[in-house]
């Protein structure tokens, strides 16, 4: 992207005492702006003594409490870095407090959300506001099985999942299994297929969104392709239903609700492609079909692809209509520079400002969006290091101001 503008460049850093990150200052460009901006990394890959494989933490997904003022951060623990060698969800907890987070000791193990000779993958959690449910969905895999051999074979064998907590992740209930009942026939024209990673959404009709992704089957000559669609749930997470999945090609997805000024909803669908650029979707059935779709011109792909991730807000300065933000990798060639985007008109694709915020001027992959404590504070939680994107993942606050 020619005309990118990183006008602010902050560096990931281990993690560090509260008071420590008050003394924290980024590293900037020439002529850029330096300011205080707390970093701290909450899973970091870890050496394993008997063996010469690495721990790695991979596919973050965050979610914030704004009753308890709680941040619960998730990811996949592997035991190496391959997408093979997944193993568990974690989880570690965080307490918004005077313009700060402070976390916990140390991650906690999803015991509940396992199958057996399973691996667990693609943690994606959502809220329900009226019974105060917190969702947490995700597929399993059996061990040794790949997403290319799936593919393949043409014969999916990942599981759709979920555990749930009313208790802001104190306790979990039993892991649900909801492949029969929601995909039920249509696995058998499924090669594979995943959710998010990252965030769900509600809706302000009480609907609830999961992103997914689908690979249908095709033949052995034929080159693979995925497609975005929706889970989504009108009971409050009672029952769920499969939406179509879309025309163009589009992998791993985050959507977000879009209100216009006069209160009119969209549901808006940001995805990974192959095509050079996002791909995105527009749907005015809340995710039973997205009708508009169209390759995000302003928004560059990196490399072969790079999830990211999206989250709409009502600003102060238009709180009648939503804007958007996204993140991802802004290198064009490879997981770098991970940078925030603002779209102020998010039902126009040319919208996209510039990046004007770069949080992990280094290696940088995967990330996740929440909005939190007053309201003008945003958090990311990214995979990020030093020498690669897998050393670790890290948490980040910072605010509108800092990108407008």
């Amino acid at each position: 992207m020619g005309s990118l503008v990183c006008s602010t460049t902050f560096t990931c850093v281990a993690e560090k005492s509260i008071s420590d990150l008050n003394l924290i200052m980024d590293k900037t460009q020439p002529g850029s702006k330096s300011r205080p901006f707390p970093v701290t990394t909450l899973f970091k890959q870890e050496q394993q003594n008997s063996e010469r494989k690495q721990v790695t933490y991979r596919i973050p997904a965050l979610f914030y409490d704004s009753h308890n003022q709680t941040f619960l951060a998730f990811a996949e623990k592997r035991k190496t870095a391959d997408d093979t060698d997944a193993d568990v969800l974690v989880m570690r907890k965080g307490i918004w407090k005077d313009g700060r987070v402070e976390w916990n000791g140390d991650h906690e193990l999803l015991s509940s959300a396992c199958q057996p000779n399973h691996r667990s993958m693609n943690p994606c959690p959502v809220y329900e506001r009226d019974s105060k449910t917190l969702f947490l969905f995700f597929i399993t895999v059996p061990f040794g099985v790949s997403e290319h051999k799936q593919i393949h074979k043409n014969k999916n064998q990942a599981r759709l999942c979920y555990i749930t907590s009313k208790d802001t992740g104190k306790t979990w209930s039993h892991i649900t299994d909801l492949t029969a009942d929601v995909i039920g026939e249509q696995v058998k024209d499924w090669a594979t297929f995943a959710v998010g990673p990252g965030h769900g959404v509600q809706m302000k009709s009480g609907r609830l969104i999961i992103p997914a992704y689908v690979y249908p089957c095709h033949s052995l000559n034929c080159k693979p392709t995925s497609h975005a669609f929706a889970f989504y749930s009108d009971d409050k997470g009672t029952t769920w239903q499969a939406g179509k999945r879309m025309d163009g090609e589009s992998c791993e997805c985050q959507m977000a609700e879009i209100i216009d000024d006069k209160g009119n909803s969209t549901l808006y669908c940001n995805a990974r492609s192959t095509s050079g650029y996002r791909f995105e979707a527009l749907s005015e059935s809340n995710g039973e079909a997205f009708e508009k779709s169209s390759s995000a011109h302003k928004l560059t792909e990196t490399g072969h692809g790079c999830q990211g991730s999206v989250f709409s807000f009502a600003p102060d300065q238009a709180p009648e209509k939503t804007w958007l933000l996204y993140c991802h990798p802004t290198n064009p060639s490879k997981r770098t520079c991970l940078g925030v985007y603002l779209n102020k008109t998010p039902w126009d694709a040319s919208g996209w400002e510039d990046c004007k915020l770069i949080i992990h001027d280094g290696p940088s992959g995967y990330s996740d969006l929440a909005q939190c404590g007053d309201g003008k504070h945003f958090a990311c939680l990214m995979e990020c290091g030093e020498r690669s994107e897998v050393e670790g993942i890290a948490f980040v606050l910072f605010k509108l101001s800092n990108i407008i």
